[in-house]
């Protein structure tokens, strides 16, 4: 108890004290997960879109392929950005490795199928005969699109959720491709691993209080959007 109570104390220290270790890792963690949920909600909406309006061959091979990626195990996404990012991978010529943004493609890999998944599937929930009513009002494919994408607004902010909190709570890619370098790529859950195996208790502590607040707060704001969509 004695020290589960240090550990608060000094979390608590560090959380009102402005700790510039604090500040730096929250500030980067942040980003780094903010940047990557932004470039796999451009990327996973549209593809999820065309995914669930349209029928090919092999249709069916690469939604079984974005289903099992929403449940990937991101230490593997870790292994394969790293072999490809390695100074001898295909890759390696970028110099990515042990970077910001090493950590944000690891990200974007583990947060795309989870939102590709959701577009897909909410696109596929609407009635069909909203799309012929579009057509027949002579809009666009890009304005009927965008209607569509509209109407499933509501999901989509689940599925935004669902995704910011998948990266930003991941440590084994983080660690994998960043390294956790300190003033570099060190982010909340790589850190709270650090500290507490270094014994540091009040420091983990407090990166952990920061993480949920954060993870709390984004979710807050998008769930506040969502019922104040659902209102109108």
């Amino acid at each position: 108890m004695h020290l589960i109570y240090e550990g608060i104390r000094n979390a608590v220290h560090l959380l009102f004290s402005g700790d510039p270790e604090v500040i730096r890792i929250t500030l980067l963690s942040l980003g780094v997960s903010l940047l990557a949920t932004c470039i796999s909600l451009v990327i996973g909406i549209f593809s999820g879109t065309v995914l669930g309006l349209t029928r090919f061959w092999g249709r069916r091979f690469l939604v079984s392929l974005i289903n099992t990626g929403m449940g990937a195990p991101p230490v593997v996404v870790g292994l394969l950005v790293s072999v490809f990012l390695w100074r001898t991978g295909p890759l390696g010529i970028l110099r990515l490795m042990y970077t910001p943004w090493a950590i944000i493609i690891a990200q974007c890999i583990i947060s795309l199928p989870i939102i590709m998944g959701f577009t897909m599937a909410s696109i596929q929930a609407l009635d069909p005969k909203l799309r012929l009513q579009i057509q027949a009002l002579g809009a666009s494919r890009a304005q009927m699109l965008w209607i569509l994408v509209r109407d499933t607004r509501l999901p989509l902010l689940a599925a935004v959720m669902a995704g910011f909190g998948s990266i930003i709570s991941e440590v084994g890619a983080a660690m994998m491709v960043g390294g956790n370098i300190a003033g570099e790529t060190r982010v909340l859950t790589t850190a709270i691993v650090l500290y507490n195996s270094k014994g540091e208790f009040g420091m983990a502590i407090a990166l952990g209080i920061i993480l949920m607040a954060l993870v709390y707060a984004v979710n807050l704001i998008l769930t506040m959007v969502q019922q104040r969509s659902r209102a109108r």
